[in-house]
């Protein structure tokens, strides 16, 4: 951008301040250019009103053009220059007669409002030398007539929406400087007619689709000083004859696919001062040429695959300020050279392999703002020379091995907003120096060995809003004066050995929105204070020793407070409801504790609950009907208490439960058929109870429940022929003796069929049609032989999407129904890694029962095809939607934010509520899939790490690229976490329209963790603005989404909390 501005100001100073005649002599001309400007100019709405009223045939006293607003003549009183900068105009070119201007010389439109097509006839300016129409709205491609300029010397159409190839008639502009054509949506590659532009200084060409490689020609361009074609997808290596450009001082590749190494030509690039490559997939080494590039002052190379160690030359690079070496898998130490580099004033090592012990040099670097050295395996103690980093503004260690204590130097940091030690052993007390870092704003020592009590000076720190002190050994009081951290939005004390009670001074901290002190040995009751803290959100008391009731005064929290939990201590009483009280609360868990008495009608009253677990206390009588009103609950646990009578008929009502226990002496009399309506019931525990009768046959519709719980009950007849009862253990089944059926070791019934009849019924049953395809090999069977039929052999003609490992073809059975069918590239002897262990995955994915999953039918392991069958989904990926324009359009606000969150829902799921959890590894917009009603559907999970991936896939690194965590660049352990980063990137793609890979570069290059984002250049330009109550909303996703972007995985959320907070 700088070098942009640069550029308008010559050419300005060139074509427009120079023309301004004192008195011109009119050229016959003039009436002609007079007459079309003017009725041009009443085409166009004036957002300035002040302007273009001298755009006119009848103003006496400005006759001649030439004394028009932004019209500037020569001395023989031509029109030769048009400068319109920054003017409000909205309009088209469509009417601007460009055959009128023989002589005009520079066009100046920029940041205005123009839209439509940028016309042909603008190739009819023969003797244009400056043409910029950036920040305005054209859109249409680029006309390849703009190859008659020949006089051009400045190119800029930035800022715009324009489309198309780049026309390699731009190659016949040989006397061009200054190429300018960044933040468009051009596509194809970039045309090899560009070596012809030999005077070319500048080219930004970045921020378009532009793919495939970079042209070898661009080497001849000796004279550019600047080359930006970053964020595009361009792929291939970077070609060596960049290094011929030796007049370069800025070279911006970043965010593209490039691959392979860094050329060692890169260094003959004496005169560069700002290299960026980062965000691409380039490997081996760091060559040592960088070492050549004393005038560096910017070398960001991060985010790719480079291995090997740092060179030691690097430390030659004394001018640099900012280092980014991060998000790679370097190893080796950290080269004391760099103690060289006394201007730096930003590095970033962090997500590497490094190891070794922080060098002592590190504590010349006394520039130095931002240090990231977090997610290495580097050990040891910290520098007593980092005491000296005065300047020190972020200081990110966590999530290494680093030992011993917490320096008493630490407090010469005065500087510091960000402190992060997490996630290391980390071990005797917090020192007491820690009191002096006044503008401290984050403070993060969660995950070490830390002992000793909480220093009273800690309280000093008046400007604290995140506060992480968990997982260590801390004991003692929690101190009173933590109420004076006003600032405080966050604050957790969890899984310590804190005792005494919980400060009433915590009723200053109005600003707090989640408190987590869980595990702990608070005791005593809690304190009524806490309900004048006006912002809490999340309160987290469980696994304490607290007892007394709940203060009713929590009651005053209705508006804000989401999340209560209690769970595990020794509270008593009722719960405080009554009318509006808690109506904000999303999950309310009240559970091992001694709460008693009759639940209060006013539990119904909680209509925006979605988890409810009161189990293990003594309440008692019947449960109130007015749970049915609890229509949003996902998951509700009453087990363990002493309920009698009969399960509720409102329970019906609750459709959207995905979770049921009601076990251990709470019921007698029969299961309700009402229980069937819960159709998105995934598990369901009833056992330990009095019901007795028949097991109501209306199960078998129950589609979704995949566990099921009835030991221990009076329970008789057939077992319901569903998956969930067939697959049950027979620990869930004990305990009634006349309980028959074909399967584990329940008797025979006598209406029992034969295995051959039962097959035979469901396949002619419409409504079981697929009830056996959980068969995981069926060669010869009737429905490998379907399916072949029915995809005519995989022919393309069925063929609905392709990607590296298969193809997906739809099917329709001869029942009528139709399936996706996911048919896998060929796969050679050996190439089914873990064949037994498969077999067992797949078996495990039968059972998913998820609304936010697609069901998956079974897996076929044939001789000639291998292949899954799934469920169909009628608007296909979420990839497609957004990629296409009138998709996109009828996918609005409301439609996103639910898909979102039911991907989210469908990640819970497979992380918490499957054993062993279930990482999906590739989340993705190509994997989401849409039903009619524009559900989310999460697909393509668990079978992928079973295949082992040809050469024509990148590498066995899991995910799709621009999904996946960066951690993965280091590390192939795929954790829970890789799937929150994949999420979040998801979540924002689907705010924005597109991939947001610019916007995820600029918060991994911020210096702030406060951000200032717009929220209109997050949104898609192709929806309606949304409506206040929809901005705060999508504000709410995207704040979520961004912590999801943490690159430290353990600061990133679980999915659990991420459900959370979208529910909020």
């Amino acid at each position: 951008m700088r070098l942009v501005i640069i550029w308008f100001g010559k050419f300005a100073g060139a074509y427009v301040g120079t023309q301004a005649p004192t008195s011109p002599t009119l050229h016959p001309s003039y009436t002609t250019s007079a007459s079309v400007t003017a009725v041009y100019g009443s085409c166009l709405q004036n957002q300035n009103g002040s302007l273009l009223p001298s755009w006119t045939l009848n103003n006496p006293t400005k006759i001649s053009p030439c004394a028009w607003f932004g019209i500037y003549c020569n001395h023989a009183g031509r029109v030769n220059s048009i400068n319109l900068t920054s003017a409000g105009l909205k309009g088209t070119l469509h009417d601007f007669s460009f055959s009128s201007f023989p002589h005009l010389a520079y066009l100046d439109l920029r940041i205005n409002q123009f839209f439509g097509i940028i016309p042909p006839q603008i190739g009819n300016l023969f003797m244009l030398k400056f043409l910029c129409l950036s920040f305005n709205q054209f859109s249409g491609s680029i006309p390849p007539e703009i190859g008659h300029l020949a006089h051009l010397k400045l190119l800029s159409f930035s800022k715009n929406q324009l489309s198309g190839l780049i026309p390699h008639e731009i190659g016949r502009l040989s006397s061009l400087n200054g190429l300018s054509l960044y933040s468009n949506f051009l596509k194809g590659s970039i045309p090899p007619s560009l070596d012809n532009l030999t005077s070319l200084i500048y080219i930004d060409i970045s921020n378009n689709l532009l793919s495939g490689s970079i042209p070898n020609e661009v080497g001849s361009l000796k004279s550019l000083s600047d080359l930006r074609l970053s964020n595009n997808s361009l792929n291939g290596s970077i070609p060596s004859s960049l290094g011929n450009l030796t007049n370069l001082v800025t070279l911006y590749l970043h965010m593209n696919a490039l691959s392979s190494s860094i050329p060692d030509e890169i260094g003959n690039l004496k005169f560069l001062s700002d290299l960026q490559v980062s965000y691409n997939t380039l490997s081996g080494a760091i060559p040592f040429s960088l070492g050549n590039l004393t005038n560096l002052v910017t070398l960001y190379i991060g985010i790719n695959a480079l291995s090997g160690s740092i060179p030691n030359e690097i430390g030659n690079l004394q001018s640099l300020s900012d280092l980014r070496l991060d998000y790679n898998t370097l190893s080796g130490s950290i080269p004391c050279s760099f103690g060289n580099l006394t201007k730096l004033a930003i590095l970033y090592l962090d997500v590497n392999a490094l190891s070794g012990s922080i060098p002592n040099e590190i504590g010349n670097l006394k520039s130095l703002l931002v240090l990231q050295l977090d997610y290495n395996i580097l050990s040891g103690s910290i520098p007593c020379s980092f005491g000296n980093l005065t300047k020190l503004v972020i200081s990110c260690l966590g999530t290494n091995a680093l030992s011993s204590s917490i320096l008493e130097e630490i407090g010469n940091l005065k500087s510091l907003l960000h402190l992060q030690l997490n996630y290391n052993t980390l071990s005797g007390s917090i020192p007491l120096s820690l009191g002096s870092l006044t503008n401290l704003a984050t403070l993060y020592f969660s995950t070490n060995a830390l002992s000793g009590s909480i220093p009273n000076e800690i309280t000093n720190l008046r400007s604290l809003s995140d506060l992480q002190l968990s997982e260590n050994t801390l004991n003692g009081s929690i101190p009173l004066a933590l109420g004076n951290l006003t600032k405080l939005v966050s604050l957790d004390l969890s899984i310590n050995k804190l005792s005494s009670s919980i400060p009433l001074s915590f009723a200053s901290l109005t600003s707090l929105t989640t408190l987590y002190l869980y595990e702990n040995s608070l005791c005593d009751s809690i304190p009524k204070e806490i309900g004048d803290m006006k912002s809490l959100s999340i309160l987290d008391l469980s696994s304490n020793k607290l007892n007394g009731s709940i203060p009713l005064s929590l009651a005053n929290l209705t508006n804000s407070l989401k999340v209560l939990y209690l769970s595990s201590n020794h509270i008593v009483g009722e719960i405080p409801l009554g009318h509006g009280k808690f109506s904000s609360l999303i999950q309310l868990i009240l559970n091992n504790n001694e709460l008693s008495g009759q639940l209060s009608p006013e539990l119904g009253s909680l209509n925006q609950l979605e988890y409810l677990d009161l189990s293990a206390n003594t309440f008692h009588n019947s449960i109130p009907e007015s749970l049915g009103n609890l229509v949003k609950l996902h998951y509700l646990n009453l087990s363990n208490n002493q309920f009698s009578q009969k399960i509720p008929n409102p329970i019906e009502k609750l459709i959207h439960l995905s979770e049921l226990d009601l076990s251990y002496k709470i019921f007698g009399e029969e299961i309700p058929s009402q229980v069937c309506s819960m159709q998105s019931l995934e598990k369901l525990n009833l056992s330990h109870n009095n019901l007795s009768g028949s097991i109501p046959r209306c199960f078998e519709e129950m589609h979704w429940l995949s566990c099921i719980d009835i030991a221990y009950n009076a329970l008789q007849g057939l077992i319901p022929n569903s998956t969930a009862f067939r697959d049950a253990p027979m620990l869930a089944l004990q305990g009634n003796k006349r309980l028959c059926g074909d399967i584990k070791r329940l008797p025979p019934c006598k209406a029992f069929k034969s295995h051959k009849q039962s097959l035979k019924k469901i396949w002619s049953s419409p409504r079981n049609t697929l009830g056996f395809l959980s068969v995981l090999t069926f060669d010869g069977k009737i429905v490998h032989e379907e399916i072949i039929r029915a995809t005519k052999n995989f022919d393309d003609e069925h063929c609905i999407g392709n990607g590296g490992q298969g193809s997906v073809y739809k099917a329709e059975l001869p029942t009528g129904e139709i399936v996706a069918v996911k048919k896998f590239h060929s796969l050679l002897p050996g190439e089914m890694a873990c064949q037994q262990e498969f077999l067992n995955e797949v078996n495990a994915l039968t059972k998913m029962r998820h609304r936010n999953i697609v069901k998956f039918y079974g897996f076929c392991s044939h001789a000639l095809h291998s292949f899954v069958v799934y469920e169909y989904l009628e608007m296909g990926s979420l990839a497609m939607i957004l990629s296409n324009d009138a998709a996109a359009e009828e996918f609005g606000w409301t439609k996103r934010m639910n898909a979102i969150k039911g991907v989210a829902d469908a990640l819970l799921y497979m992380h918490t509520n499957c054993f062993p959890p279930i990482v999906h590894r590739d989340i993705s917009s190509k994997n989401v899939l849409l039903n009619l009603e524009y559900e989310a559907h999460v697909s393509d999970f668990g079978i992928s790490k079973f295949l082992k991936l040809g050469l024509s896939n990148r590498t066995e690194l899991a995910g799709t690229f621009g999904y996946i965590a960066p951690e993965l660049a280091y590390t192939m352990k795929v954790t829970e976490k890789c799937d929150v980063y994949s999420f979040g990137v998801l979540a924002l793609e689907v705010i924005k329209g597109k991939h947001p890979r610019d916007f995820i570069y600029s918060i991994c290059s911020s210096l702030s963790s406060n951000l200032n984002i717009a929220l209109d250049e997050m949104l898609d330009p192709r929806l309606p603005t949304p409506s206040r109550n929809v901005q705060d909303k999508l504000i709410s996703i995207m704040e979520v989404s961004i912590s999801c972007l943490d690159e430290s995985p353990t600061s990133r959320p679980t999915m659990q909390k991420v459900s959370q907070l979208l529910k909020i």
